[in-house]
């Protein structure tokens, strides 16, 4: 429900812009309200859920009063967002954005009134721990200097809003608007009288501007134990942030502005002290909206980190992948014989799932869910795409050293360990285990790195024994895992369904993209996972595989798929016009969700997507060399 008790619509991912300084991954609103964000880390705790709830589970709206925004967009080749708000009397540039650098996480909102004469509207509701703790707030004097500033606290975690003081609602002289907020004039002093001691609540305000004028305000996290921070200067943090993206952006080599900014999503979503890459910012945005597969993608998992390594690769930037490599040095250190399929951002290998029966979910989809139980699966797969983006990073020049060949060549044992075990698979799914092909081929392609790493490069260990298992597997997979009365290869040994994840099969080198047996699952893949919208479902969820309920959207990730495999095989028209089609699944700034819903042509799942952002450029590298345009 809203505030007002009426039902609640969620607002559409399409109109959320993702903010980051490589530290968290906050969401703001088209309408100017920050309704997820999670401080100081991408899997921390969150300070702001209306994303997953109402505005009272926590916000920060920042809007024109009596507005409307007639424009957004990011600065170029940033991630600093600036919305202009129309009003009758003038115009308003809202700047969002996150200063990357540093051991601190601050939120700074620029205002600036560019003609006539506007008022600025806020609404600020503090809520820690997914909204389970509401703080108390308090006026404070920065360092003596007469500068005040709010300190919100609540047991270990601290905010500190810096910029004209906003007031607690109910206080001043009460005027129009949602919940009667308060009209403050922009004055550094406030009303000191607001503040006789701590309070609860909601803040707000109400600041004018004349054309000319700005105004800021900074949100900045930190321990309560300690003292509160210094506010940062929001025209030179505007400018350092303006200046680190668009240094990093220009060292990136691609074929369009749309595969830039997924390759930028890429980086926004890794940790710059960590190099730990998250697969997404968001928990439990539902896979079919008012459904129960609801997830949180707040983790570093081993198969989406490597595959987004390898993407990085390909563009030139080696240094985000010996960053993510000592990541995994670290997260797998004394734990080689229980390799886990994710980890959190810093490594971390417990990840408890729980449900937060408070929040009301997305779309009024429940449970919400912190944690993942899925961090304790099997998944055969999880080696061979580590060893895969491992090897892209050797053959692109970047040396082996003792530590990072010995944690291959135990990746490699933990697989030979494991090699009889059946698995959860690519998609995790929770019902029983199985032979995934896909796993399996996988598998293969984890033993086929190691061989080529002795035989090519030059490094020590049991090749014959590593050649004998990757024959092995290749057999097995022909034989097991290839259906010749269907000409398809199939899901699992033990059944006859297709599952989009063996588009991939061509990727390990098992198998070519114009092999006729990968072109006949193809085949299978397009009349049975395809609807007629063109785009692909992972599998048949009917089947009852995955041993959950409810259904779920085409996955965005297997119809890039699709389109590398059209690019590949010599269908490139075909690849064109789907890569075509799945561009315009796309926001407006660029931004790609997990999954599809093609009937209300809304994105659905957790948002951005890391998986979707790395399957579309790949699907644009492999049109563009089909099409035999260099890159720039």
């Amino acid at each position: 429900m809203d505030d007002d008790g009426s039902a609640r619509t969620s607002v559409p991912l399409e109109d959320y812009a993702l903010l980051s300084d490589l530290h968290t991954g906050p969401l703001v609103s088209r309408e100017g309200s920050v309704d997820w964000l999670c401080f100081p880390r991408f899997d921390s705790p969150s300070v702001f859920a209306a994303l997953l709830g109402t505005p009272e589970d926590g916000r920060w709206k920042l809007s024109a009063l009596d507005g409307e925004v007639v424009s957004r967009r990011y600065l170029p080749r940033t991630f600093v967002l600036e919305t202009t708000w129309r009003t009758p009397t003038g115009t308003v540039v809202v700047a969002d954005f996150l200063p990357p650098g540093g051991d601190r996480v601050d939120l700074v909102r620029r205002v600036e009134c560019v003609s006539g004469h506007a008022e600025i509207e806020h609404d600020l509701r503090i809520r820690f721990d997914y909204g389970r703790a509401r703080p108390w707030t308090r006026r404070v004097d920065l360092d003596g200097s007469g500068t005040c500033a709010l300190l919100s606290v609540a047991g270990p975690d601290a905010l500190l809003l810096a910029g004209p003081l906003l007031h607690p609602a109910g206080t001043g002289r009460a005027e129009g608007g949602e919940g009667a907020a308060q009209r403050h004039e922009a004055s550094p002093e406030g009303h000191p009288d607001d503040y006789r001691g701590a309070v609860s609540g909601r803040l707000t305000g109400t600041f004018a501007l004349a054309a000319g004028e700005v105004l800021d305000w900074s949100l900045t996290c930190h321990p309560s134990h300690r003292e509160p921070p210094v506010p940062q200067d929001a025209r030179s943090a505007l400018d350092r942030t303006v200046a680190y993206w668009t240094e990093w952006s220009a060292r990136i080599r691609v074929h369009d502005r749309a595969a830039l900014r997924s390759l930028m999503v890429l980086r926004a979503l890794t940790h710059a002290e960590t190099g730990g890459i998250v697969a997404a910012p968001t928990t439990s945005l539902p896979e079919e909206f008012g459904g129960s597969r609801n997830w949180d993608y707040r983790y570093t998992w081993l198969r989406d980190a490597a595959l987004t390594i390898e993407t990085l690769i390909a563009h030139d930037f080696t240094d985000g992948a010996l960053h993510w490599r000592n990541w995994l040095l670290r997260a797998v250190a004394g734990d080689a014989d229980e390799l886990r399929i994710m980890y959190g951002v810093a490594g971390e290998r417990q990840l408890p799932e729980h449900v937060l029966d408070h929040l009301g979910g997305y779309e009024n989809s429940r449970p919400v869910r912190i944690g993942n139980g899925a961090a304790g699966q099997y998944q055969a797969d999880v080696v061979g795409e580590v060893m895969i983006a491992l090897a892209a990073l050797r053959d692109a020049g970047t040396a082996e050293d003792e530590y990072s060949w010995e944690l291959q060549k135990n990746l490699l044992r933990f697989a030979e360990r494991h090699y009889d075990r059946r698995g959860h698979g690519i998609w995790e799914v929770r019902g029983p285990a199985r032979y995934f092909v896909h796993g399996r081929a996988m598998m293969w392609a984890a033993f086929d790195r190691g061989v080529r790493a002795v035989t090519e490069h030059g490094l020590d260990g049991p090749v014959d024994r590593w050649r004998e298992l990757r024959d092995r597997l290749r057999e097995e997979i022909m034989t097991r895992g290839f259906d010749a009365e269907l000409n398809s290869f199939t899901q699992t040994y033990d059944n006859r369904e297709v599952d989009a994840a063996l588009l991939q099969l061509p990727h390990t080198g098992l198998v070519a993209h114009d092999d006729p047996r990968m072109l006949g699952t193809v085949a299978r893949i397009e009349r049975e996972l395809r609807g007629d919208h063109g785009l692909l479902h992972r599998y048949r969820t009917a089947t009852g595989v995955d041993g959950l309920p409810g259904d779920e959207y085409p996955f965005l990730i297997c119809s890039f798929w699709l389109v590398e495999q059209y690019a590949r095989s010599g269908r490139v028209d075909d690849a064109r016009v789907l890569l075509d089609r799945l561009a315009a699944c796309a926001t407006d700034l660029g931004l790609l969700a997990e999954e599809y819903d093609p009937v209300t042509g809304r994105l659905a799942g957790n948002f951005p997507q890391a998986f979707s952002h790395l399957g579309f450029v790949r699907a644009v590298d492999a049109v563009a060399r089909a099409e035999a345009r260099p890159a720039p």
